[in-house]
């Protein structure tokens, strides 16, 4: 409810503002005895034109972005406060725009044309749009990466070297967190050109873990596939049955790359990393193990 009113009281101050914008040289008069505001220096009316101006702006496409994102937030039955890479999109396009709106009512307290001033400083403007056109570019794939569906927030992704899970789409890097629960940011640009691995769009339920481990410490392939198994046995119930496999990737001299696998029923990359971790512990745990034995042994 307070919402509701907080948009009305949005609408109304619009209405009172375009109303005052088309009364605007009745208001002029009104004001004419003011004359210049000394302590500035700007005349009173090209102070309240850009100021008014300004607020008109900013109200109806604040407006504009809460009716776009309500209508989108109900179509798709998003919960309000839950964010996607299209309403991401949206925000960043209102910032880009506010911003734009900003500068353009600086100028005009100046009775500066923007119109005027980008034409008369081309070469100047080129030379700007020369300098900070990776900055532009990596904006443009931004929004570009925002309406399209094949980066979503909440989607399990592997981009160049880092894989995590997408929490926010700014208006120039990707927030991923990896499974270490560490925030990495990756521009735009990167994530445009790059090679992309989204395992959620794809449905992958297949998980890989890798390990490298010494002879030494290995009875045999079948015993450790076996001890690895046991020690997932708590979460039997969420993986597929006879899925599990440990592979030989590489053989060195004196160790062995190995990659044990396995298929979620479902797809759970909270459920996939926390049977990774208690693999690895598992593995760690064997080592030392037979580290001991073997000490003893001797």
């Amino acid at each position: 409810m307070a919402r509701v009113l907080f948009i009305l009281t949005k609408i109304i101050l619009l209405a009172g503002l375009i109303f005052i914008k088309v009364k605007e040289e009745e208001w002029a008069l009104i004001l004419k005895p003011w004359g210049k505001i000394v302590s500035l220096g700007y005349k009173f009316s090209d102070l309240t034109h850009a100021l008014l101006n300004f607020f008109i702006f900013a109200l109806g496409l604040n407006l504009v972005l809460i009716f776009m994102s309500g209508i989108y937030r109900r179509r798709q039955r998003l919960p309000r406060g839950k964010m996607d890479n299209v309403l991401a999109g949206l925000s960043n396009i209102y910032i880009l725009m506010m911003t734009a709106a900003v500068v353009m009512t600086v100028l005009s307290f100046f009775g500066i044309d923007p119109k005027n001033l980008f034409t008369g400083l081309s070469i100047v403007a080129a030379a700007i749009a020369i300098v900070t056109r990776d900055y532009i570019a990596n904006i443009i794939s931004g929004i570009a990466i925002s309406f399209s569906d094949e980066i979503s927030i909440g989607d399990y992704v592997q981009i160049g070297e880092h894989k995590g899970r997408v929490t926010d789409i700014t208006i120039s890097r990707i927030a991923l967190q990896n499974d270490d629960d560490d925030i990495i940011y990756i521009l735009h640009n990167t994530v445009y050109t790059g090679e992309i691995i989204n395992y959620t769009k794809k449905g992958i339920r297949k998980v890989n873990i890798e390990f490298e481990l010494n002879l030494t410490y290995l009875d045999t392939i079948e015993n450790l596939e076996d001890d690895l198994i046991d020690s997932l046995e708590d979460y039997h119930v969420h993986i597929e049955e006879d899925s599990f496999r440990l592979k030989i990737v590489e053989i060195h001299k004196d160790s062995l790359l190995l990659k044990f696998q396995y298929t979620l029923k479902h797809i759970d990359r909270d459920l996939e990393r926390e049977i990774r971790r208690k693999t690895v512990r598992r593995v760690v745990n064997h080592i030392r193990t037979d580290a001991g034995e073997t000490g003893a042994t001797h």
